[in-house]
């Protein structure tokens, strides 16, 4: 079989109304966002509000609502890659029946009032896939009726009949289209076999699906172009290059013919559509590779921008830098969030883009303009041998940062003496004066990696305030220059590569930091055919490396294991670490590059007990009024419940996923470390629920209404340094 679907029973009258339905309601209905009932696309509506007009479940309520079912969809045990993965998915509701994902990547319908599953969806053959993340699905229906969902897992996109669960054979190469197509147009070396997938899902606009990606963050970072899909055939039909060519605005922000070499500046976390403007809006990342910039010199566009382009042809309407010549990966993490607002007496219709730094830019939806005043001022431009750092960034005046910009001696946690004496001895090792300090060997202290805001996004009520949750980490960056790193003859050719490949995440000694494991002890666990698997196939965050050739993954496995000190493995493995003709010539021609300096450590500033090495809060939920620019109420989120046990304040935690906000007066969140879902009042920052779920909710709920009555939904797939999970968790109010 091409595919596999299974169907867990459904009987033919439930078939007849979900294909009756697909008959009688219009697009224009089944995206009515008025009534609530449907919640038909990632973020709500095509405006990622991430708000909801129902009002069932509200303040005096809430704390009536209880579990009304729960659907597993945790990992299959024994598939490849066992590492325990995540649901980020934010489904979807159409008519009664919720989309989403399982843990390993498979497609269901349930009935969104019982949880009784409809159909399950298997991609071919995953082990060759990616196990990446997926936070949503696309849903289509045609004029006749017909309905698909579209989804992406690794290099494919797919086209899945809504009904039956079977793939769409019409679209594209059999129910498939590969993320690839468009991306070396104008490009002499390959990028065919380079990791490019969709971790965000993207949007409909007439019969196109418009589309960003997730592309690596080293040297091999494919190009990040955005792309327009015929949702019918899964014809491309026009691509937005990010990185421009010649004859493109913005070339002449970089070094002439680096179109050739360089990749990123894509769009990993959504996006949103104007549908009566005909306009798409979304956010871009930073170019490659993250953190030495010595081949890129420029502003280089269209690499961390807030952009505008007309969804029909793809041509640019206009753009909004947020940093130039990004030597930090300050990506654009979120959707941007449309709203009317009210703003000195007028009605204007906004973009509202919050970022990794935690600054929220408002800018007038026509123009690109920001309504409050931005600051263009003088940064430092010390940077690394070969480095050019841009001289002046932008600092918003207002709303004031959402998260800290700067660690100052002041910040240091005084939780205990201990604890204090632990952090200051680091702080006084690395640079931390100045925001946009360029990355160095000495390394840095910095805010801004992982929050602020993440890619959960926010939500903005009827009233024009926006919820967003922020991140309060800071992390240390160590840089190490390649060519000082100084090994033994038999290993040269796998730590080479090793640096090329896999330094940026894992760090040049292996310690890891960020979201990326600690290579260092990893022989422990897995065998050298375990770790030759994930090099090739990805697994997580992690991309693909099946550019690379068998003897080059098994160089870095060996490396990395340090099984090349075993004579009988070094002789069996000898050929590996002999770089060939056939190498040399392969690294000519495939997309990419091997910068200078790379990531030696990166990791979370912490004390010696585990905690952020700052003063609290370690995570904050935010109210601010985009008609004024200020404030309504910023609150703690999430807690370390040994710490409130021992009377200390409610510190907040990091989090991951975002709000939604409904008509009922209420804020509902999950994403946080103690594994809870809560509801706040959206006028005061008061906690007036929670739960604690099985595992961790690290994605963005749902609510809606099936038979008058309104769910509220959370993928509870816990990981995160947590235990893992794999549920979809429902709640309703009591009978």
């Amino acid at each position: 079989m091409f595919m596999m679907v299974w169907f867990r029973t459904f009987n033919i009258f439930t078939l007849f109304v979900l294909i009756g339905c697909a008959d009688v309601r219009t697009e224009s209905e089944l995206f009515d966002t008025t009534t609530g009932k449907n919640w038909p696309i990632y973020g709500g509506n095509k405006a990622g509000n991430r708000y909801s007009p129902l009002n069932q479940i509200h303040k005096e309520n809430v704390t009536n609502l209880e579990v009304a079912w729960m659907y597993d969809a945790s990992q299959v045990k024994g598939s490849v890659n066992q590492r325990p993965k995540q649901i980020q998915c934010q489904p979807i509701v159409i008519d009664g029946v919720l989309y989403g994902t399982t843990a390993d990547l498979k497609l269901f319908a349930i009935k969104a009032d019982t949880g009784e599953e409809l159909w399950r969806f298997k991609p071919a053959d995953q082990k060759k896939e990616r196990f990446g993340t997926s936070r949503g699905v696309v849903y289509w229906k045609s004029n006749t009726g017909e309905q698909r969902i579209l989804y992406t897992v690794g290099s494919n996109l797919y086209a899945i009949d809504a009904i039956t669960g079977v793939p769409v054979v019409s679209f594209g190469n059999q129910g498939i289209v590969d993320l690839h197509e468009g991306l070396s147009v104008g490009v002499d070396k390959d990028i065919s076999t380079l990791s490019v997938t969709a971790s965000s899902p993207g949007i409909i606009y007439k019969n196109l699906l418009i589309m960003g990606s997730s592309v690596a963050e080293d040297g091999n970072a494919a190009p990040g172009h955005i792309r327009a899909f015929n949702v019918i055939t899964g014809k491309l039909e026009w691509v937005f290059r990010t990185i421009p060519q010649p004859g493109d605005e913005g070339y002449d922000t970089w070094p002439e013919a680096t179109y050739n070499e360089i990749g990123g500046a894509n769009n990993w976390a959504g996006m949103t559509l104007d549908e009566k403007r005909g306009v798409v809006y979304f956010g871009t990342g930073s170019p490659s590779s993250d953190f030495y910039g010595g081949n890129r010199a420029g502003e280089n566009l269209f690499a961390n921008c807030i952009v505008a382009l007309d969804a029909s042809s793809g041509k640019l309407a206009w753009y909004y830098q947020t940093i130039y010549h990004d030597l930090w990966d300050r990506d654009i993490s979120c959707q941007p969030n449309l709203a009317t607002i009210n703003f000195n007496g007028n009605e204007v219709d906004v973009v509202a883009q919050a970022t990794k730094d935690g600054l929220l830019y408002v800018l007038n939806r026509d123009t690109g303009e920001s309504l409050f005043p931005v600051e263009h001022r003088a940064v430092p431009t010390n940077g690394l041998p070969g480095e050019t750092p841009w001289g002046v960034q932008k600092f918003p005046l207002k709303p004031v940062p959402f998260s800290r910009q700067v660690l100052t001696k002041e910040d240091i946690t005084d939780r205990t003496d201990a604890a204090h004496e632990y952090v200051i001895k680091q702080f006084n090792r690395y640079e931390s004066a100045h925001k946009f300090a360029p990355p160095s060997e000495k390394g840095t202290l910095l805010f801004g990696y992982s929050g602020g805001a993440e890619w959960g996004g926010n939500a903005i009520d009827k009233d024009g305030v926006l919820y967003q949750n922020a991140n309060e980490e800071a992390w240390i960056l160590e840089m190490a220059d390649v060519e000082k790193f100084k090994v033994s003859e038999t290993a040269t050719f796998g730590e080479t590569l090793y640096m090329k490949n896999c330094a940026m995440c894992h760090g040049a000694t292996k310690e890891g930091g960020a979201q990326f494991p600690s290579l260092i002890n990893i022989a422990d666990k897995l065998s050298i055919n375990a770790v030759n698997s994930i090099i090739n196939t990805g697994v997580g965050r992690m991309p693909s490396f099946n550019h690379l050739q068998e003897k080059e993954i098994a160089a870095i496995s060996a490396y990395i294991l340090n099984i090349s000190e075993n004579k009988e493995v070094k002789d069996s493995h000898r050929k590996a670490f002999e770089p060939s003709e056939s190498i040399e010539k392969a690294e000519s021609t495939v997309f990419g590059f091997q910068p200078r300096y790379v990531v030696k450590s990166w990791k979370r500033l912490l004390d010696q007990d585990g905690y952020p090495g700052i003063k609290p809060p370690w995570g904050t939920l935010n109210a601010i009024d985009l008609g004024t620019g200020e404030y309504k109420w910023k609150v703690p989120l999430g807690e370390y419940q040994e710490l409130t046990k021992k009377g200390e304040p409610v510190t907040g935690t990091d989090s991951y996923g975002g709000p939604i906000v409904t008509a009922g007066g209420l804020v509902f969140i999950a994403g946080t470390k103690d594994e809870k879902i809560r509801a706040f009042d959206k006028e005061t920052g008061e906690q007036l629920w929670e739960y604690k779920l099985p595992a961790g909710g690290f994605a963005t709920p749902i609510t809606y209404e099936v038979n008058n009555k309104q769910f509220v939904v959370i993928a509870a797939g816990g990981g995160r340094g947590q235990k893992p999970g794999g549920n979809y968790v429902a709640f309703a109010l009591k009978d």
